[in-house]
């Protein structure tokens, strides 16, 4: 049988609320027949060179009508709201925490769209596709987009194998889009049976509460787990945080790392680290891309 890796899920701090699938919140009048706003998806922007890649997995929004949140929905979906005329709409994207659909919540990096004199119309369809970007105060710890010369990861003494880029440039395995051409990936089989690989650099994250969070673009043949080596007192101690299942195409995963950050709020700094075995399998395949350590102070 595999050797089971540990789960150590956390919730976010800030935003834990179940998920809302209500149509509307009341409003004052007497309107019975709903305006109608429909939203398919949420497009993202970023700055590539200071904020990495766009890519995103913005699976739910949250609804504000003047400031009254009307409830939260998962995209695509048409939206009856008892109200008409101009009016100020807010759109929040979304996200499943650690992955779990049961813990969605607005993810708190994410500037919303805003417009203040959005136009309802009675009995009619508005569709809308907002575009959305991250805060200003970002800070973006790490990032490791496998686009250069160099690595910022690397195996640990626990690993039979090392990440290395695909190759050639636009491997199909990779995720390709207009600013990458590479992917990382561990792959093993025969005496490759386990790898552990880990951020090169140890990182000091803010704990108190401080919105900190891992983003993951990744596709695998199999389970692999995500955690954080914390250099406490001179000794390292390995924190696992979750397990992220087995996708035969490309995702992406939000992790939260607040809370076990603020828990061990005396570590000198933190390592990333991932981790799998090939188990019973004849082999096994990981690919990652587009890694950012976040963290947003001033909330």
């Amino acid at each position: 049988m595999d050797r089971p890796l540990r789960l150590r899920s956390f919730y976010v701090f800030f935003f834990i609320l179940p998920m809302f699938f209500a149509a509307c919140n009341k409003f004052e009048g007497e309107q019975t027949i709903p305006s109608y706003l429909k939203i398919d998806t949420v497009f993202f922007s970023t700055n590539y060179p200071t904020q990495g890649s766009k890519t995103h997995n913005f699976t739910d929004v949250w609804v504000y009508v003047n400031d009254q949140l009307i409830g939260a929905f998962e995209m695509p979906v048409t939206i009856p709201i008892l109200i008409t005329g101009s009016q100020k709409l807010e759109i929040r994207p979304g996200i499943k925490l650690n992955g779990i659909s049961a813990t969605r919540a607005p993810y708190p990096f994410i500037k919303p769209y805003i417009n203040n004199s959005f136009t309802f119309f009675q009995d009619s369809i508005v569709s809308l596709k907002p575009t959305v970007s991250y805060y200003d105060n970002i800070n973006f710890v790490w990032t490791e987009d496998f686009e250069g010369t160099g690595l910022s990861i690397e195996k640990t003494p626990q690993s039979d194998t090392n990440i290395a880029k695909t190759q050639p440039s636009n491997h199909p395995e990779a995720l390709l889009s207009e600013y990458s051409s590479y992917s990382g990936y561990v792959h093993l089989e025969n005496d490759k049976k386990k790898f552990q690989i880990a951020s090169f650099n140890g990182y000091d994250l803010p704990g108190k509460g401080t919105p900190v969070f891992l983003e993951i673009d990744y596709k695998c043949s199999r389970y692999f787990g995500v955690g954080l080596f914390a250099n406490v007192d001179n000794s390292v101690v390995s924190l696992p945080l979750v397990v992220v299942n087995q996708s035969n195409v490309w995702n992406k995963i939000y992790i939260n790392l607040s809370p076990i950050v603020t828990e061990y709020n005396t570590a000198r700094d933190f390592k990333v680290y991932f981790e799998s075995e090939k188990g019973d399998d004849e082999n096994a395949r990981f690919y990652f891309d587009n890694i950012k350590l976040i963290y947003r102070n001033n909330l």
